[in-house]
């Protein structure tokens, strides 16, 4: 197995970075600006919580290092069967659906160099399941490969992201910013909004705790860079959006579909959207890279546990779960044809959406099995404070986000977790025959 661990600090980290950093970024600032700069007080909460969550899944890394799975190894350990298997399937719909959203986003971004894309259906769909297949393929190759390609891109992506969020700091307009709460819903409201909405775009915190026995001296690597990704992650949003709604007057952006190429051209002029545009191309395309590795090595810890068909823990001659990436590719791909007709912001939000709430329910368990697994460690430190509000404060976060998310997101995610239970329920039978 030592000839797998192939991923290291950086590219661990930028794994991190880049499933986070994908297309969220680029269309946060407007669908924000209703709100106005009440946003960036729920940028602050959803990126303490993101920091929290990682330093818990950085704790949960060293006290049962090289666990593959994540969330639901760590659940497993932690709660027993029945809740791991909830928080991995929650977590596999996730990924999936993820998958779909980013690939439909890419279509979207790639439309600003080829036209016809925004207005033919077919085409639309061919590349958005073109990008898929591709990069399934891709991940089946060498995982030394997938973790090369996603340092490249994170580089790529948060150069000129970086750029126009520092450059715009210095033409922001304070009365872009007043009154504070544009929205007509109450303070707590707003901010409760806005923290489920931005917190969309830190999901990916666990990714590199999920492919541990792929990591290099997982012990180290992994909290590194689960911490390092995620302080990344949040610099680059709250610059960005600060620097967007401060260039941006509110009304123009609420009903923008490319703020950073709109910020780009008041501040550099015509052209210079088309630079941004590709760099939104970059990072959707690499957070699709990462996120199509997840999708393999999560079922593929399950199965290995017997709780998922065990067709997902296969592998083949590169030692890769390639049965699993290509079954959850072909449901992003059914996903992606169903729903296409709805059109690329809505079925982009929908599947966010739940994606989010399908998250948070994972972190919920995990908050409860960091301080579970402390407690049968015997160790000391389980009566000292930072475990208790560290376990506490993620769970009443992703509480609160889950609030956050609204009524219809909630259910739909509680929806799709319960049509797990008959699952579980029949490969637990089937075992119990064996």
């Amino acid at each position: 197995m030592a000839q797998q661990k192939l991923l290291g600090r950086w590219t661990s980290t930028s794994l991190v970075v880049g499933n986070m950093v994908g297309a969220g970024v680029f269309m946060m600032p407007a669908l924000l600006a209703v709100y106005g700069g009440i946003s960036v007080i729920g940028w602050l909460v959803s990126s303490a919580g993101a920091i929290l969550i990682a330093v818990l899944f950085s704790r949960l890394s060293r006290l049962v290092p090289g666990l593959q799975g994540g969330p639901y190894a760590y659940t497993q350990k932690g709660m027993g069967d029945f809740p791991a298997f909830l928080v991995a399937w929650g977590y596999w719909i996730s990924v999936w659906t993820t998958n779909a959203a980013l690939a439909v986003a890419f279509v979207g971004y790639l439309s600003v160099f080829i036209p016809i894309l925004s207005n033919e259906v077919i085409y639309s769909i061919a590349v958005a399941l073109f990008v898929i297949w591709f990069l399934t393929w891709f991940n089946t190759l060498n995982i030394r490969n997938v973790g090369k390609l996603s340092l490249v891109t994170a580089i790529l992506k948060l150069a000129p992201l970086l750029i126009i969020s520092i450059m715009g700091l210095f033409f922001i307009e304070p009365e872009y910013f007043q009154p504070l709460n544009l929205s007509s819903k109450s303070d707590f409201s707003a901010i409760a909004m806005t923290t489920a909405l931005t917190f969309f775009s830190f999901l990916g915190i666990e990714s590199a705790t999920i492919p541990a026995e792929n990591v290099a001296n997982p012990e180290e690597t992994v909290p590194f860079a689960t911490k390092w990704g995620t302080l990344i992650a949040a610099v680059v949003y709250i610059l960005s959006s600060v620097s967007i709604m401060g260039v941006i007057n509110p009304e123009v952006l609420s009903t923008s579909t490319a703020p950073f190429s709109d910020a780009a051209i008041i501040l550099w002029g015509e052209g210079s959207q088309y630079v941004i545009a590709l760099a939104a191309v970059i990072s959707v395309f690499g957070a699709l890279n990462g996120w199509i590795l997840i999708q393999g090595q999560m079922p593929e810890a399950i199965a290995r546990n017997g709780f998922f068909p065990a067709v997902f823990a296969r592998k083949n001659k590169n030692g890769l779960p390639s049965t699993g990436i290509i079954i959850s590719s072909i449901l992003a791909t059914l996903l992606i044809i169903m729903n296409y007709s709805g059109g690329l912001l809505k079925v982009f939000e929908f599947m966010i959406l739940v994606s989010t709430v399908s998250v948070l329910i994972p972190y919920l368990f995990c908050s409860v099995s960091y301080y579970i697994l402390m407690k049968k460690s015997g160790n000391e430190k389980v009566k000292n404070i930072s475990v208790i509000l560290i376990s506490s404060l993620t769970f009443l976060f992703s509480l609160f986000a889950l609030i956050g998310s609204g009524f219809e997101s909630v259910l739909w995610g509680v929806l799709f977790l319960l049509l797990g239970v008959p699952v579980h329920l029949f490969i637990k039978r089937k075992k119990s025959k064996t």
